[in-house]
C-alpha cells in the first residue's frame, strides 16, 4: 500500500442514490418541493422514532432552527457543552442569547451533568446536549434537572444517526433535536440538516420560520409577519437521503465494526483509549477516535499525527474548547473558570479514518502504521 492515501473520511453512497437523483431531475422537480423531500422526512422521522421531521439547509441552521422554535431569544442563555463542535454555539450566538459554556466528563467526553445546576441563573432558558462522536449524553440527570428548572432541551444529534439511550434513538430525547447531513455523517446528502421532534407546535414552528416566514397553508401573498430564514431543502438531495436511510443500518452496523476491528488491531498498544461505551447506551462510532497518553506512548498526539499523515494517513484532531475560542473571546463570552476535561480531550485526541466503507485492509495499514511509530518512539 505504497503511496496511499486515506482520506479521514469519505461518502459512501452504496444504494440507490444515483436512480432517485434521475428520476428528480428527468421529472424536474429539482428544488423545495417534491416528493423526495416528503419522503425523506417521513422515513427519517419514523427511523428516529418521532412523529415530526424537516429538512433544513445544513446542520448548523438545524441547530439555530430548533432554538428559534422553542423561543430563545436576545437576553436569554442557553447551557452548552464546552466540548464540541463550534456550530452549537453560533447557533446560540445566532438568536442573539448567550451560550454558557459547561465542562465534558471525563468517561464518555460529554457534557457533565453534574456542572449544569451551578450554571443556571434567571435567564437560562434551555440545556443544549451534544452527543459527541457518536455516543449518548447521559439524559436521565438532565431530564431531571431541566424538569427542576422549567428548561427546555434541544438535542445536537448532528453525529449520532442511530445512537440509542436505554433503547430511545437521539433525536428522540429532548423537545427538539437538529441532525446533520454533511459528507462525513453516516447518513449523508453532501450538505443538508433536519429537525425533529414529537411536538406539533415546534415542527410548525421550525416549518414557518424555515421558509422565510410564508404562511404555511393558503394562497402566497409575499405579506410577512415575523422575520424568517431561508434553510431550505431540494428535491435533489433529499433523494440522495431517501437512498442513504434505505441502507442506514447498514452503514451504522459498519462504523461499529471497522471500530472493533481498530481496537482489537491496537489492544495491545497501552496509553491509546478509544471512546468508551456507557452502558445502556449505543455508540454508533461517527469517528474512530482515541485518547494518546504521551507518558505511556512515548509520543505526543501531534507528533503521531504527522508520523500518520507522512504515511498517507489522514487525522483531526478533537475539538477545540469553546472557551478558548476567539471568537468568543472578543464579545466576551469567556471566564477564567477552568474547564480541565474540555483542555486534556482536545490536547490529547485524536481520531483516525472513520468512512462507512473503510476496508479492513486500510485499517490495518493503520493499525500497523501507529505500531510502528509508537515502537520507534
Amino acid at each position: 500500500m505504497k503511496n496511499k492515501f486515506i482520506p479521514v473520511c469519505e461518502p459512501y453512497l452504496g444504494g440507490n442514490e444515483s436512480k432517485y437523483v434521475n428520476d428528480a431531475l428527468n421529472t424536474g422537480w429539482i428544488s423545495s418541493s417534491g416528493k423526495y423531500v416528503d419522503l425523506f422526512e417521513k422515513m427519517f422521522a419514523e427511523f428516529c422514532g418521532v412523529k415530526y421531521a424537516t429538512t433544513v439547509s445544513n446542520g448548523t441552521s438545524a441547530i439555530h432552527l430548533g432554538l428559534k422554535a422553542l423561543g430563545i431569544k436576545q437576553g436569554d442563555e442557553v447551557i452548552i457543552p464546552d466540548f464540541t463542535m463550534i456550530s452549537s454555539a453560533f447557533a446560540v450566538c445566532y438568536t442573539g442569547a448567550k451560550p454558557v459554556f459547561v465542562d465534558a466528563e471525563i468517561d464518555f467526553w460529554n457534557i457533565n451533568p453534574e456542572l449544569i445546576e451551578e450554571k443556571i441563573t434567571e435567564k437560562t432558558k434551555a440545556i443544549m446536549v451534544v452527543h459527541i462522536y457518536g455516543h449518548p449524553c447521559d439524559m436521565k440527570p438532565i431530564w431531571e434537572i431541566a424538569k427542576k428548572h422549567n428548561l427546555k432541551i434541544i438535542e445536537d444529534s448532528a453525529e449520532t444517526h442511530g445512537a440509542e439511550y436505554f433503547g430511545k434513538k437521539c433525536g428522540n430525547l429532548g423537545d427538539i433535536a437538529a441532525f446533520s447531513f454533511f459528507a462525513n455523517k453516516i447518513a449523508t446528502t453532501g450538505e443538508g440538516g433536519m429537525v425533529t421532534t414529537n411536538n406539533i407546535e415546534l415542527i410548525e414552528r421550525a416549518r414557518y420560520y424555515k421558509n422565510l416566514c410564508f404562511p404555511l397553508s393558503g394562497e402566497r401573498s409575499y405579506i410577512h409577519e415575523d422575520i424568517g430564514f431561508q434553510y431550505r431543502f431540494s428535491n435533489v438531495q433529499a433523494a440522495i437521503g431517501v437512498a442513504q436511510v434505505e441502507k442506514i443500518n447498514d452503514y451504522i452496523a459498519m462504523r461499529i465494526n471497522n471500530n472493533k476491528l481498530f481496537r482489537e488491531l491496537l489492544s495491545d498498544i497501552d496509553g491509546l483509549t478509544f471512546q468508551p461505551v456507557k452502558e445502556n447506551c449505543k455508540n454508533v462510532f461517527w469517528v474512530n477516535a482515541m485518547l494518546i497518553d504521551k507518558n505511556k506512548t512515548g509520543i505526543e498526539r501531534d507528533n503521531l499525527a504527522k508520523k500518520l499523515s507522512d504515511a498517507g494517513i489522514q487525522t483531526r484532531n478533537f475539538f477545540f474548547p469553546m472557551h478558548k475560542q476567539p471568537a468568543f473571546i472578543k464579545i466576551g463570552l469567556t471566564t477564567n473558570e477552568s474547564f480541565s476535561v474540555s483542555d486534556y480531550l482536545y490536547e490529547n485526541g485524536l481520531y483516525l479514518p472513520s468512512g462507512t466503507n473503510l476496508s479492513k485492509e486500510s485499517i490495518e495499514y493503520i493499525s500497523d502504521a501507529i505500531h510502528k511509530i509508537i515502537k520507534s518512539a
